[in-house]
């Protein structure tokens, strides 16, 4: 191979990553031009489109897919090997991406933003739309740079780490009539549910605990936010079983109640995951340590905060 072709396939290799000249420039310190120019060389040379304009992004072709499945790893293994902790986050300039959930951007994405103000000021987060079963696809096309969010099995080229266990809260407005009731299984069961379902699905935990005990319920509405449950609660008579980090910021309001549910929910396993052949990328290792620290923080206030209003 030329040496030629060998820093195309670099600047090839970021593209694919970033999905989009514009970034790929940013990431290489290089004009969009010089990018531009050189992509025009690999189709010259590789005799394919390679790209192909969708919106504002890029598309790959089946000939560029082929190409970066074979060449992406061994890539990152001479970079790593030339330049195995060269991660400076104070001068770094970078974006990274996370599949996420908006209760977790609500919970945390302004204590990144801050901390990255203070001693990051080179680093972009974005937070990526998360779905639990396209979750591990978007790491291994390299879509995103992380995943924080459910997920029961992992596949073995993904490395996950423990954050957090979900543990739930029912929540009424306040004068609802089942707070003032015996707040048995049943009458929970015939009460009017909304269910925050990110994926559409109108199963979840809850629904696996009623179904143990023989139980069925009625969701009358569902949000695919979490953000958007609490004032709809506060102004209706349907009750929502939601994560305690979902309601901390609200439980001091006098107009909900909350309650310990009449029943064993299972939670969820919130972890962070990665892609194995980004493990030992030093940026990544600094803001998965910096995600893990804050969540920590942060989970311990929720659940501290949300308890003492029971």
């Amino acid at each position: 191979m030329r040496p030629q072709e060998l820093n195309l396939l670099v600047i090839f290799d970021v593209i694919m990553t970033e999905q989009s000249i514009t970034r790929a420039a940013e990431q290489l310190s290089m004009t969009q031009p010089a990018v531009s120019n050189s992509v025009a060389k690999m189709r010259a040379i590789w005799k394919d489109e390679l790209f192909v304009k969708d919106g504002r992004n890029i598309q790959p072709t089946t000939y560029a897919k082929n190409l970066w499945a074979q060449v992406k790893d061994p890539l990152l293994d001479i970079n790593q090997a030339v330049k195995p902790d060269g991660f400076d986050h104070k001068t770094a300039k970078r974006t990274f991406r996370i599949a996420v959930s908006g209760l977790v951007v609500d919970l945390l994405w302004l204590d990144m933003r801050l901390l990255f103000e203070q001693q990051a000021p080179g680093i972009n987060l974005h937070a990526v739309p998360y779905t639990i079963v396209d979750s591990q696809k978007m790491l291994e096309g390299a879509e995103v740079d992380l995943v924080i969010g459910a997920n029961s099995s992992v596949q073995d080229n993904i490395l996950s780490s423990h954050l957090y266990d979900t543990e739930y809260l029912c929540v009424m407005r306040h004068g609802h009539a089942l707070a003032r009731s015996d707040f048995s299984a049943q009458a929970y069961a015939d009460a009017d549910h909304l269910l925050v379902s990110l994926s559409g699905d109108t199963n979840g935990p809850v629904d696996k605990a009623l179904h143990q005990l023989g139980k069925t319920r009625r969701v009358a509405l569902t949000v695919n936010h979490f953000a958007s449950a609490i004032p709809i609660i506060i102004e209706s008579q349907l009750v929502a079983t939601l994560p305690t980090s979902a309601i901390y910021r609200y439980g001091i309001s006098d107009k909900l109640t909350l309650l310990r549910p009449p029943l064993n929910i299972q939670g969820n396993a919130i972890s962070m995951l990665w892609h194995k052949r980004q493990h030992n990328d030093g940026g990544l290792k600094w803001l998965r340590q910096q995600l893990k620290e804050k969540f920590a923080s942060r989970w311990d206030q929720a659940l501290a905060d949300s308890q003492a209003l029971i």
